[in-house]
Order: C-alpha cells, then structure tokens, then sequence
C-alpha cells in the first residue's frame, strides 16, 4: 500500500499537525505501507525523524505570496496559493497513483482536494476546526465536542466515512502500552508536568515556570518540556536549573512523564489527549483560536479543567493550580473521565478503516479446531455468544466438520504476522451473509475488532461478488459489538425486546 501526507510545520503552524501524521505513518509502516511525506519548509529536527523512519520527504519550494492570499482563515499558513500548492503537491506524487492522500493542513479545502483526486485513489483529511468544505472519502476529527456529529453537516460529500471524538486520537504506541500502569490519579500532588506544544511561540511555558516558582509549593517536583526549536530555550532551561526543575529537550519520554506526573499544565491540542488516555489530570489553557471550543466542550465534560476567562494569566494559573491542589476529589474526577473516554487505540481503528492493518484473512482448516474450541469456551466469548453455555468438545467437533463441509457458510481465520487476531463466520443465504465476528481473547488482538471486521468484509467481496448485504445479530447488552458495527456503517434494522415472565 502507497500512502501519502500533506501537512506542514513551522512556527506559525506548530508541530501537532506533524506528529500526528507521523504517528499514523509509523503505524501504517509498520504494517508494510510505503510512506511518502510532502511538505513545505520542514525544521531539520522533523525531517531528520522522516529520516530516521526511512520515510520519503519531498520539500515544496516557496514562492514570495503575500500573507493575505486566500479568503480561508488560515491562507497565510500556506505561503502560497491552493492552486500553485496543488500543482506543486501534483508533481511531487506523479510517479504513481497512490492508495491514500491524508490531508492535515487547514489553509487547504476542497478546490485543492479535487485537484489531487488524480493523484490517489482515496484521500483522507484531518481536521479540527470544520470551518470549510472538503472533498474526501475520510473525515477524521479526533477531538471531543458536544455537536462532534453535527459540525461537519453539508461540508462533505454524502459518502464521506465521519471519524469523530477521542476514540479516533493519534497517539503513539507509547502511550497505549502504558495505559495499562495507570489508575485515577488519588492523593496529594507530588509531581507537576508542563507542557505548551512542541513551538509555543508565545512562551506559555516561562510564564507557568514564573508561577510555579512565586508559589513556592513544597516537596513537589517539576517537570518542564519544551521543542528543540522553543524559541526561549536558553531562558527555559536556566530558570529549571535555578529552581531544581528538571527541563527535558524534545524528549521521547512523554508518555512515562505523564504517567510518573499526578498534574498537568498545558495547551489544548493532541496532548490533550495524551494526557487524558494516561488519566493525567490537567489545567489547560487556550493558547490558539481553534482550541477554544475543544477546551470549553472537554471541559464541560470533565476531561479537563480550563478556566473560562482568563484577564490577568500570571494570576489565573497561580489562582487555578491552587484551586486543583486543595481539590484531591475533583482531580480523581478529571483523571477517571479521561481513562473512561480515551483507550488510545484510535491509530488502530483509523488503519482499519484504510483498509492497511496487515490482517490477512485465510480459510479455517482442521487443524484449526482445537483453538477454536479454547476460544469459543473462553469467558469473554461465551458473555456475547447467543448461546453462553460451555460446549462440549465432541458437540464442538461436529459443529466444526459440518461448518467445513457447509458451502452456505464461510469460517475465517484473521491473522497478522505470527499472532491470530480472531474468527469471522458468514453465513450465506442468497445475495446475503450474516457475520459473526470475535477476537482472540488476548492481548495482541485488543484494539484491532474494526480491522477484522474490514479486511473480513474485504475478503468477502473479492469471493463471493453475489453477496450484496451483510447484516450482523447482536445481543442486547453486548455494547462492544453495537459499538463496531455503528462505527464500520452497518445501520440499525430493527430492535428485538424480551420479557421473562
């Protein structure tokens, strides 16, 4: 699978729109997918991690444009017109068509999407602000917002697949891994962590320093984190040396410090949600238009705390990292509805939604039978499973053989690399299948149910092209499920009631 990016970076634009291209193309690469990026006016440092991920960068030239150029709220950023950047971004992929074009930059909307439509055979944006039109077949939105659903209405095409809220975040694997070590934070603040993005121009940073230092707060240790391209580095790490604060230096330790930390400082962004798949409670301040709206909507559902009016910032951030210290309930409360609403598997759902898990899919056999039965009879199956009984092994080897011998009906196996990701059976009756889908209850498969469900369904149509309809059974309580087939455009027929009586 070839599979491109157009985003950019700079002082203007900050890093978030990079990093989190980078941590989908990293997943994708890891998956087999040949990545190129295309990009104009990249620092060193970024393309050095291109480089060092043995992904392809082709640099756009810059042309002198006027900073008005384009009615778009954000033109400036672009440097250049949308037509003279397609044409440019044009050239830059013409060696062959590609499988993917992902879109993060917001001075770019549809025309220059159309534009591109040559260029691969599917293009996926990724935006926050849904404040222009787009001509994709992919929208994702990975931030919270109380009208997530709605924001986007008339501003794609009718077939545009929607992936919206915090479930879709683009974190790194990092951050999944250690999710595990992490519980609602509890008890007094030892160990503050703070963050303003990897630019932050303005230098939110040395003003949470100055006002952590007026504090005076005892026995508390202080994390500090900045881009190697902060343009008040020099001051930054002196002022952590003077006050024993630890400044780290484009680290790749994020995700430990935000587990080790019990409170959190920063902007709004994709930390945010970093922040809260780890339960790290925070105190988040607006530091760009564009995360107003996300900041007041997360935090109105209790996923941070950001303080609505700030006049006076030197006082608001002594005046609410107080507020927060003397509030252990409300800080257990911040950190329990963030591990609640970010998992950090969203990368493995947006990669199953591009079709690029490296899930293969394969027939069962016989020698398939007896891990069947060990799955089948396993806790986490039988809860969802019509029937919730124990089965027997003799009753499971004739289910098995007559299966296998059953021309209406389809046992899969999903596989990636070495490990087996789960079971899908197709019933077939006509133009239609029902499926029956279930991950291998183990860790290596959690996560990757829409990715089997995809490459399943994928399976399926290069087979048997006389199936036109596939429709699923499921059982009432089993959200899980509803939620994966909600989530991969299966619509709700009908509901089924029952009373005991």
């Amino acid at each position: 699978m070839n599979i491109a990016f157009r985003t950019d970076a700079n002082s203007q634009i900050g890093t978030g729109h990079f990093m989190r291209c980078l941590t989908l193309a990293t997943e994708l690469k890891q998956r087999g997918a040949q990545i190129r990026f295309v990009s104009r006016d990249l620092p060193d440092y970024l393309r050095d991690m291109l480089t060092a991920k043995d992904m392809e960068l082709v640099a756009l030239g810059g042309d002198a444009i006027p900073s008005t150029i384009g009615e778009l709220k954000h033109s400036y950023w672009l440097g250049v017109s949308q037509e003279q950047d397609a044409q440019a971004t044009i050239q830059a992929l013409s060696d062959r068509t590609r499988d993917w074009l992902v879109v993060d930059h917001y001075a770019l909307d549809a025309r220059w999407e159309t534009a591109l439509r040559g260029t691969a055979r599917k293009i996926m944006v990724i935006d926050d602000i849904a404040d222009r039109q787009h001509d994709c077949d992919v929208l994702l939105d990975q931030n919270y917002y109380a009208d997530m659903h709605n924001r986007y209405t008339g501003k794609v095409p009718a077939h545009c697949q929607l992936l919206l809220g915090p479930c879709y975040a683009l974190l790194r694997d990092e951050f999944r891994k250690m999710r595990d070590q992490v519980k609602p934070r509890t008890g007094p603040v030892k160990r503050i962590l703070v963050f303003f993005g990897g630019v932050d121009a303005d230098n939110y940073t040395g003003l949470a320093i100055k006002a952590l230092v007026e504090l005076a707060l005892k026995d508390i240790q202080v994390d500090v984190v900045i881009g190697a391209q902060h343009p008040c580095r020099s001051e930054i790490e002196a002022a952590c040396a003077a006050n024993g604060y630890v400044c780290h230096v484009q680290t790749s330790r994020m995700a430990e410090l935000m587990v080790n930390a019990d409170l959190a400082i920063g902007a709004g962004g994709s930390a945010s949600w970093e922040r809260c798949c780890l339960g790290l409670p925070t105190l988040a301040f607006c530091t760009a238009d564009n995360q107003q709206k996300q900041l007041a909507d997360a935090a109105q559902e209790g996923l941070l705390y950001a303080p609505s009016i700030v006049t006076d910032w030197a006082a608001a951030i002594k005046r609410h990292i107080i507020a927060l210290f003397e509030n252990d309930h409300l800080r257990w409360h911040l950190s329990r509805r963030a591990i609640q609403t970010v998992d950090g598997r969203g990368v493995l759902r947006i990669i199953g939604t591009l079709a690029c898990s490296g899930i293969e899919m394969r027939r069962a056999d016989v020698d398939d039978s007896a891990k069947l039965f060990e799955w089948r009879n396993h806790p986490r199956i039988r809860e969802v499973s019509r029937n919730a009984d124990i089965i027997d092994w003799h009753d499971h080897q004739r289910w098995f053989a007559a299966v296998l011998a059953d021309s209406e009906k389809i046992l899969l196996i999903g596989q990636r690399l070495e490990s087996t990701i789960g079971v899908v059976r197709f019933d077939k009756q006509g133009d239609e299948a029902e499926i029956s889908i279930y991950l291998v209850p183990d860790a290596a498969s959690s996560g990757l149910g829409q990715s089997l469900l995809k490459s399943a369904e994928q399976w399926l149509v290069l087979n048997h092209p006389e199936i036109s309809k596939i429709y699923a059974h499921v059982l009432g309580g089993n959200e899980r499920s509803r939620r994966l087939f909600l989530r991969s455009d299966y619509q709700v027929e009908s509901t089924h009631y029952l009373k005991k009586i």
